[in-house]
């Protein structure tokens, strides 16, 4: 499997200032929209930045992960009080900032019910933005990723904004393009509470040039109305999530809706899909299921039957560490405490899915996986 790279990079970079700078839509034709198909080289997408080295969602971990190699950056999106839209992985926040050592947000404590859990912490929505930016990040795994604990308390939550101008920066550096992969988190909810995602973010799309149907964006998310409702305002890539199979969208859920994730799945269940959206996110383990001890099994027919309705597939999340890792890839002695955290066999896996064909994948560690393409496309 060969691809012409360096006929990529050249092109690529042809498009960078058409991209970016607000020229015509037809001035900014490029090769990058023809790129992002099966026959194209895989796409690698920084999973809330560079999440293995840095903590997740903050303008230091995109820009590591930008400057290790990844094609997009992803954001998650959820809304402050004021209405403005910030990148974190859920909108409770107690453990991905020091919001819980802040005497004058105690009183803020809370619980409510998301997506029909129950959860007690700290919630973007009840922070104006200038509030939120007085708190600080912090690792949110620090139990298996304990060296990314030493950057706690260095870095602001940053607004999409501030990461649609990081990326903009580091292409005209770069010579690439950076992509961004907004993801809109619980938009039933943040809807139902009066701040929906979708109007800001289009708008914030807009304002930036990024509202075509070639822009170096995806919309991703794992509820299908907004996705649907999004697809008659938008020509922007649409992506749809997908939990585990037992599981059904959040939207469906609420409409009472009997249609389950492995539902979405089937052939018939992807061809519904693609009447609305471009491509599918899965979990890797409905590519390369895995038994009750956490040994890979036989690959499922996902990504063929994706696209044989023209979907795009790119699988989540990429890992290094064992804990995250098949056992047959897992390396050092079961019996140390420490073998959660220790790295396996990660190109391995990641060989694996780029010969079963994606089209991308999102992973917290994209100079593994960067090397892990090149290796794979130059043997």
């Amino acid at each position: 499997m060969r691809f012409p790279i360096r006929n990529f990079v050249v092109a690529v970079s042809a498009v960078i200032v058409a991209s970016l700078s607000g020229l015509t839509e037809c001035q900014a034709q490029s090769t990058l929209a023809s790129r992002l198909v099966s026959d194209k080289p895989p796409l690698v997408i920084g999973h809330r930045g560079a999440s293995g080295y840095r903590p997740e969602h903050t303008l230091a971990a995109y820009e590591l992960a930008i400057n290790l190699g990844v094609d997009f950056i992803e954001p998650d999106l959820v809304s402050t009080k004021d209405g403005v839209l910030v990148a974190r992985h859920e909108n409770e926040i107690g453990g991905t900032t020091d919001v819980a050592s802040h005497p004058e947000f105690a009183s803020r404590r809370t619980t409510k019910t998301i997506d029909g859990l129950a959860l007690t912490g700290w919630f973007t929505e009840d922070f104006t933005l200038a509030e939120l930016q007085t708190l600080r990040a912090v690792e949110r795994i620090p139990a298996i990723r304990q060296r990314s604990t030493v950057y706690n308390g260095l870095y602001q939550v940053p607004t999409l904004q501030q990461v649609i101008d990081l990326a903009k920066r580091k292409s005209l550096e770069t010579g690439r393009v950076i992509g961004i992969y907004p993801e809109t988190k619980h938009p039933s909810y943040f809807r139902g509470i009066g701040l929906p995602l979708e109007e800001p973010l289009l708008a914030t799309l807009r304002r930036n040039g990024l509202d075509r149907r070639d822009a170096p964006v995806f919309i991703q998310s794992f509820e299908v109305g907004n996705l649907r409702q999004l697809r008659s305002r938008t020509r922007i890539r649409l992506v749809q999530l997908f939990g585990g199979p037992a599981d059904r969208p959040a939207d469906f859920v609420a409409t009472g809706v009997n249609f389950t994730y492995g539902d979405m799945a089937t052939p018939a269940g992807l061809a519904r899909i693609a009447s609305y959206a471009d491509g599918i996110g899965p979990p890797k383990s409905l590519i390369v299921p895995r038994d009750a001890a956490g040994n890979s099994l036989t690959p499922t027919t996902l990504i063929a039957d994706a696209h044989a309705v023209g979907l795009i597939v790119h699988p989540y999340t990429f890992r290094n560490e064992n804990t995250f890792l098949p056992n047959e890839l897992r390396v050092g002695d079961p019996a140390n405490a420490a073998f959660p955290t220790f790295y396996g066999r990660a190109f391995d896996e990641y060989r694996q899915f780029f010969d079963l064909g994606v089209d991308g994948l999102f992973s917290d560690n994209g100079d593994t996986a960067v090397e892990a393409r090149r290796l794979l496309l130059n043997p």
